[in-house]
């Protein structure tokens, strides 16, 4: 058991809230509204500094307060927390010293989780798996982190340039141009490098786990669409140059919407069964066993990576399965893993897995 305390002050709907885990398995029970998500969330965050259901600490901290404060105690007695303030940026502390890079909280606690948002991954928009992938090469690089910062503080310089730039010359214009597209073309290189890396080692995992789910009936296939153009053998140099290429290129189209077309940004994630597009031609029932096949193999790649499960974060998706997709979710976690999990009803659950694990029931917001 890798987590054996959590504090809350300020969270979400949370005025004060603290509770100590004293089973590997966790049942968090509740009608909706309660508070069951927020509280998987601040697990989430203190694991690794980012939300699946937002990004802006406004939406983080209770309706009247300026900050939150998350805190969690584990194994090993450190202790990991996150201030987040409501206008303003975040502090992370380890082990009550604040530290200079929040990026090194992520490591003593990783966790992967699972809500019913993750059920658009396969038909929702691109930038679902985009936020996937990349929550995927954070766990393993937390350096990766800083590349995509990098990144989007590029992206939004550029598009400022485009509306407010006013020079006397063309040439000044392409000059700084040609040093923004140096530093982008870098950049997107990294982040696309990163990115097909970790659908590579995923891909064998993921279509084993796809196979036991369908009963050998399925093959799954992941299918990296990058943003730009990077053919042939992974070359930071000749990717980066091909890059820069692009982006000269698409200079006129770009001077005219003030959008940049070419790099990460823009990238997508195919996933086919027995080499259909599984977002235009499979079921629900195909869709969500894709899903779970992912989130499977996401908790085998971290384990075999660093050689400790993470913590399993299932936020009220057993509704949303059917009863044989729902045992086998439950069996494929069994006591492997430290879980928790939310429901609207205990019933959900079957006798062992009710016996074998701690039960929280939430009545009431905070």
């Amino acid at each position: 058991m890798q987590l054996h305390q959590l504090e809350l002050n300020n969270f979400r709907n949370y005025r004060r809230f603290q509770f100590e885990l004293t089973e590997n398995r966790l049942i968090v029970i509740g009608q909706n509204g309660v508070g069951k998500s927020n509280l998987l969330e601040s697990v989430e965050l203190l694991s690794s500094l980012r939300s699946h259901r937002s990004n802006r600490n406004q939406d983080l901290v209770y309706w009247d307060q300026d900050k939150a404060y998350l805190s969690a105690m584990l194994e090993d007695d450190q202790k990991l927390s996150l201030e987040l303030n409501r206008k303003g940026g975040r502090t992370a502390y380890k082990n009550e010293k604040l530290l200079t890079r929040q990026i090194d909280l992520i490591g003593p606690m990783r966790s992967v989780g699972f809500s019913t948002l993750d059920l658009e991954l396969i038909r929702g928009e691109p930038s679902l798996r985009r936020n996937w992938l990349d929550r995927i090469v954070q766990q393993l690089e937390p350096i990766y982190s800083d590349l995509m910062r990098r990144f989007s503080r590029l992206l939004r310089q550029r598009s400022q340039l485009w509306r407010n730039l006013i020079v006397e010359s063309s040439r000044n214009k392409n000059l700084l141009l040609d040093s923004f597209d140096m530093q982008m073309a870098l950049v997107s290189t990294r982040i696309h490098r990163r990115r097909r890396r970790i659908l590579e080692r995923l891909l064998p995992i993921a279509s084993s786990w796809q196979q036991h789910l369908s009963n050998s009936r399925e093959k799954l296939n992941i299918i990296y669409l990058p943003g730009s153009k990077i053919e042939g053998e992974e070359s930071e140099r000749l990717w980066r140059e091909s890059i820069e290429r692009q982006l000269l290129e698409m200079r006129p189209e770009e001077e005219s919407t003030g959008y940049c077309r070419v790099g990460p940004h823009r990238d997508d994630v195919q996933f086919q069964l027995n080499g259909v597009d599984a977002r235009r031609f499979g079921s629900a029932g195909q869709q969500r066993t894709i899903v779970l096949a992912l989130k499977l193999a996401e908790l085998e790649l971290i384990k075999t990576v660093y050689g400790k499960s993470p913590i399993l974060l299932l936020d009220d998706v057993l509704a949303e399965l059917d009863p044989k997709r729902q045992l086998l979710l439950l069996d494929a976690v069994g006591q492997k893993h430290q879980c928790l999990i939310s429901a609207t009803h205990v019933e959900s659950f079957e006798g062992e897995w009710v016996r074998n694990s701690q039960l929280m029931q939430l009545d009431s917001l905070g």
